[in-house]
């Protein structure tokens, strides 16, 4: 069975460096990351004369979903060429939406594959000194107005993805440190490729 693999989690938890280590591991896979498609949706805020801020209504209401949409749509055309699909993007939303995620595994169902999420899970402060030492553009609202955006956003593992019967639908990925980097690298890695 095919697999199409959701690294997920707020930002600054380390999704990148953790998805990319994993496709390096990984046999037959195809590596998807959701920032690329930022460069369109800057020219976005740029035509329609809007500040920057991927934490703005107009982001959330022109934008967001359709950077979801067409990462998702990317990764369905993939699994018709490839075993395993890895999305890198935070997908905050949608693993607590039950509606979208059952739709989403029925999509997947169609095509013979199958669904993992990758919840990275790592502590608000250490999120917020990665924000610092990667100094992006993307964050600087987030920065600057840090009380006001961390109240928004919700570091819970969203455990209503967890089927008790299944091994790998719902894999925590521990990253506050290189120790817990490490362990969860080797234990997710054993189960991704049993």
């Amino acid at each position: 069975m095919k697999e199409l693999i959701l690294v997920t989690s707020p930002p600054a938890c380390g999704k990148t460096y953790i998805s990319r280590k994993l496709a390096t591991n990984l046999k037959h896979v195809v590596y998807l990351d959701k920032d690329t498609l930022i460069v369109l949706s800057k020219q976005i805020f740029a035509v329609a004369n809007e500040e920057y801020n991927r934490s703005s209504e107009f982001f959330k209401k022109n934008i967001r979903d359709y950077e979801y949409a067409a990462i998702i749509d990317l990764a369905l055309e993939a699994l018709e060429y490839d075993d395993i699909v890895l999305i890198n993007a935070p997908f905050t939303k949608e693993v607590r939406d039950k509606s979208y995620m059952d739709h989403l595994r029925e999509k997947l169902w169609r095509k013979n594959a199958k669904l993992i999420v990758i919840w990275v899970q790592t502590d608000v402060e250490v999120v917020k000194q990665r924000m610092i030492q990667r100094n992006s553009d993307r964050d600087s609202w987030k920065l600057a107005n840090w009380d006001q955006y961390i109240a928004g956003v919700n570091f819970n593992i969203p455990k209503e993805l967890d089927d008790p019967s299944c091994k790998d639908d719902l894999l925590v990925f521990k990253n506050s440190s290189d120790d817990e980097y490490n362990q969860s690298m080797r234990e997710i890695l054993g189960i991704l490729e049993s």
